[in-house]
This record gives C-alpha cells, structure tokens and sequence, in this order.
C-alpha cells in the first residue's frame, strides 16, 4: 500500500505540475482543467493521509472494504487524469490510459478472487463513459469502438490472470499451511527436546518436551534471552548452542548433563545453524536433546555381558588348571596325615591342609558354575511355581537371618515363560539369598512378578510378546552408590568370605535368556528386577497350574 500512496500522489502531483506549467506557456489551456486538477490533488492528498492513519498510525487490519474503497478511489483519480489529458477534437485516446491497466493489476493483486474483474469492469465502464463523453461525435466510428474493445480486453485479461495466479497461491497457502501444522505437530509430540535461539541468545521456539527435560516454562520467555537460564541447567547444551550460533560449528551426538533441584541425567545434543540475510534475519542455532538415561543403562548391560563372558572364558581355563593339582594334593595330605609315622602337629597341619583345599575346591566349583552358565534345556516355565520352590529354599538356608518374611503372591499359570529351569532357580535363589541376607532381624523381603513396563526396562528394548517383571526387594540399609555399578563385576564382593560370582552368575543366568538385570538402591532398601520374554498368551492357555492357591510364605 506504501508503493499505491506513492504512485497516487506523483500522478496527481505531476498532472498538475504539467497542467500549470503548459498555462503558463499556452493562453490557451482552460482555466477549468487547473482548477478540476489542483482540486483533484488535494482530494488525493486527504484520501491518502486518511488511508495513511487508518492503516499506519492506528495499525488496524485492512478488510477488504478497504482496498475496495482505495481501488474505486484510484480509477476515478485516473479517470479525472485521462479527461485532463483528452484533446477533445480528435479520435485519440489519452497517453495516460495505460494508468487503468495499473489500477486493475494492482486491485486484482490486493483484493479478493473475482474483485480484481469488478474492478476492471468499473474501469472500462469510466474509461468508454469518458472517451464518449469527450470526443467529438464526429469521430465515433468502428475504429473508436474497435480501439475500445481491445482497451477492455486487455483490461478484463488483466485482472483474470491475478485471479488464477491467487487461486493456485491459495492452494499452495493451505498446502503450506498443513504441512506446518504437521511439522508443529511432530515437535510437539516427539520425544526429543527441541530449542531454537538466535545470534543474541533470544529464545524462538521451545517444544514442550525442551521444557519438561530442562524443568523450566520457555513458552512465556520467546523472546528473551534464556542462554544463560540453559547453561546453569545444562552447561554443555548451553555451549553447543553457543557454538553453532557464534562459530556455525555443528554438534553432532554430543553428550551432556541435566542438572535440576530434583534430577540429574545424561543427555545427547546435535545442533546445526540457519544464516540469517544480515539484515531483516540473523542467524539462528537449534538444538535437539533427549534424555540417554535408558540408552547409557542398555550400553552399560551390553558392556558388563561382554567383561563378564571374558572373565567366564578365563575363569573356566584356570579352574581346570588348578582343581586337579589341588585334589592330588588334598589326596597326598590326607595319606600322609594317615602314615604311622606323623604325629599330632602332622595330623593338625594336614587336617588345615585337606580344609583350605576343600575351600579352594568349593571356590573353583564356583568359578565352574559361574563360566558354565547356558541354557541347557528350554521348556515352559510358571514363575508361580518356580518362586515358591525358591522361596522355601531360601527360608531353610542357614545364612537366612533370624526372623526374615518372605512375602509372595504370584497366580499360578499368570505368567509363563520359556527357559531353564535351574539356571533361573539360580538366579533367583542368590537374589532371595542376598535380600535375606542384607535385611535386619524380623524385616520382610517382597517378591513381585507383574507384566514388565517401558518404566521397567526403559526405550530400545522391545519383546515380541511382552516381558515379565521379576522384582526382590529387601528392607536392609540399601548399597552405597560407590559400590552399585561393581556388584555384578565377578570376585567383587562385601561379605566376609564371599566369592562375588554370586550376582554375576544372576546377570549371565538372565541374559543367556535374553534378559535384563536392573537395580535401585536407597536407604530404604534395595530392589532388584529381573526382566524376561514372556511365552504368548495362546500358549499360556495350555499350561495346567500346579497349584491351587498363592500363599504368603515366610
């Protein structure tokens, strides 16, 4: 509208610049036409002001009324300029007529579809009403009308090309439309923090999942520089931001930590820049996060299953190596202390030779058990059933603490599963063993088994037909956080005397099952889930229960 005040005005400030100069030179020009032309500039004048205010300095927004009023007004501005133009005695049209083309292009261009075709069609009513009413009747012949017509032809051809070339931007508007309202869409909803700044560190555009991961409301701070926020949040998020904004250096799978009040996990960022035109435009960094918290635990498991298969490997070789020396000499010992010839201080020293080789012999089986770990034999197993055998296993051990109840209720035929029979009695004796063992005199030890969660197993891990939960929780003083990522480690152990294979043969009991093997530890106590494939529930039809009844051990 800027560029039609501007056109408005030098057409009507020129017809009377030139109207006035050629009075001054010619007595002949009508002092009519000087007085219809300052008139018809000062109308302008005031009519563009008016617009000016209306849709400038009131910043209202234009209806179509508007650009309806502004195109009337234009074609009767012109108008007067094609009569002032006229040379009456002759059957030539005003050299300004062309200004209606003008006029008609640009309503079609601000109007609505089919305005621009009104407008051209009030146009040519002026413009054959004037050249009518002007020229002389003498020259009214078929070249006039013939020179008329192709005059609203071109007029009418005008306005209808703006109309077509609407309706296809219309329809690119509304394909451009839903594609945005799709891309808003999946930033919204995905699962990835996505935050946008630019070169002064003003937030754009924040998805809702970028505030829940930072903890912090972004959508009333567009806007406002939040660099800084985000840096006392996450330093390194804050810094690769930083980065491609200021250096257009990208990220790419870099890691970072999200520290709040109430939380504190690992995150992966990638990062990339647009450049701005330097002048309406700066260059802008976006920033794409997600909590790894899941991903870093699965590549921990992965990691623990590789170490502990090496040391299976090795611990196998050496237990051979070692046992059958051990038991020739635990054999030679026990002769000797049997000879006539050795007294009481050969038969003591034997007797403490013949024990400790027995201990190292126990430990060795250990070591055996513990690389010997395969599922030897896969068959249909009810976790009701093989939780109460373990259960009272457990209870007649002699390192169960005075007074400890084992609580369990678990339906019989609920959850079944494929898999070894004793390698997971195993696995789940030396877990219930541990909670008995860790909980204080008269605590309670639970065992849960439900259908696992995604909370339970986290993202990435996926069962064809759903897993199985397994969970041992004790009420004991809980583990230290500088111990909990060793306790599957083999030989690492905190009890007097203990072998520390204990958890790592529950670790590779479970993942020769295609398992996972979480902890969580607080002062409160300690639980440990195991979590396994479930066996369809078509075949879980088949499976004839063996009990009647859940009961509550302890």
């Amino acid at each position: 509208m800027r560029w039609v005040y501007v056109a408005r005005l030098s057409i009507a400030s020129a017809i009377l610049l030139a109207l006035f100069i050629v009075y001054q030179a010619d007595a002949l020009v009508e002092t009519r036409k000087l007085f219809v032309a300052a008139v018809t500039f000062g109308i302008a004048v005031v009519a563009t002001a008016a617009s000016m205010v209306y849709g400038r300095v009131r910043r209202r927004l234009a209806k179509p009324n508007f650009f309806y009023l502004q195109s009337v007004f234009d074609l009767l501005l012109v108008t007067t300029v094609v009569h002032l133009t006229r040379d009456p005695n002759s059957n030539g049209t005003s050299q300004f007529a062309a200004l209606f083309i003008l006029v008609i292009a640009t309503a079609s261009l601000l109007l609505p579809v089919g305005g621009g075709l009104l407008i051209a069609a009030l146009g040519n009513v002026l413009y054959v009403a004037d050249s009518l009413w002007s020229i002389d009747s003498t020259y009214i012949n078929a070249a006039l009308w013939l020179q008329l017509g192709v005059f609203a032809f071109v007029a009418l051809l005008i306005a209808y090309l703006p109309v077509k070339l609407q309706e296809a931007g219309a329809a690119t508007e509304a394909e451009l439309a839903q594609a945005q309202l799709q891309a808003a869409d999946i930033l919204f909803n995905i699962r990835s923090g996505v935050i946008t700044i630019d070169a002064g560190g003003r937030l754009l555009y924040a998805n809702p999942m970028a505030e829940q991961l930072l903890g912090i409301d972004l959508e009333e701070r567009l806007g406002q520089v939040v660099l800084e926020d985000i840096r006392n949040i996450s330093a390194e998020l804050a810094s690769a931001l930083e980065r491609s904004v200021n250096d257009r250096t990208r990220t790419t799978r870099g890691e970072g930590i999200i520290v709040a009040i109430d939380k504190e996990f690992p995150i992966g960022v990638t990062t990339t820049y647009t450049d701005g035109d330097g002048r309406r435009t700066d260059r802008t960094a976006t920033a794409i996060f997600q909590d790894i918290s899941d991903q870093k635990r699965l590549d921990t498991l992965r990691l623990r299953a590789e170490r502990l298969e090496g040391i299976a490997e090795l611990s196998a070789s050496l237990a051979h190596e070692i046992k059958n020396p051990l038991a020739s000499i635990r054999s030679a010992v026990e002769q000797l202390s049997r000879s006539p010839f050795s007294g009481d201080d050969e038969r003591t020293l034997a007797n403490l030779v013949m024990r400790e080789s027995d201990r190292l012999s126990r430990l060795l089986s250990e070591f055996l058990d513990f690389a010997r770990v395969r599922v030897a034999r896969i068959e249909s197993l009810d976790l009701s059933v093989l939780a109460n055998d373990t259960v009272r296993l457990v209870l007649s051990h002699p390192d169960c603490a005075s007074g400890v109840a084992i609580v369990s209720h678990v339906e019989p035929g609920e959850h079944v599963i494929e898999g070894d029979d004793d390698l997971l009695h195993r696995a789940l004796f030396n877990l219930l063993l541990n909670a008995v063992q860790a909980s204080p005199v008269n605590g309670e030890v639970r065992l849960d088994i439900s259908e696992a969660t995604s909370q339970q197993f986290g993202s990435g891990v996926a069962f064809r037909f759903g897993g199985v939960a397994i969970s041992v929780s004790d009420s004991g003083p809980g583990i230290e956080p500088g111990i909990r990522d060793r306790l599957f480690d083999p030989f690492f152990t905190t009890k007097p005397g203990g072998s520390g294979l204990g958890l790592a043969v529950v670790h590779r009991a479970i993942d020769a099952h295609r398992g996972l093997v979480f902890l969580d530890s607080s002062t409160r106590g300690t639980r440990f889930t195991i979590v396994l494939p479930c066996v369809p529930r078509a075949q879980r039809a088949e499976q004839t229960p063996t009990l009647s009844h859940a009961p509550v051990l302890s």
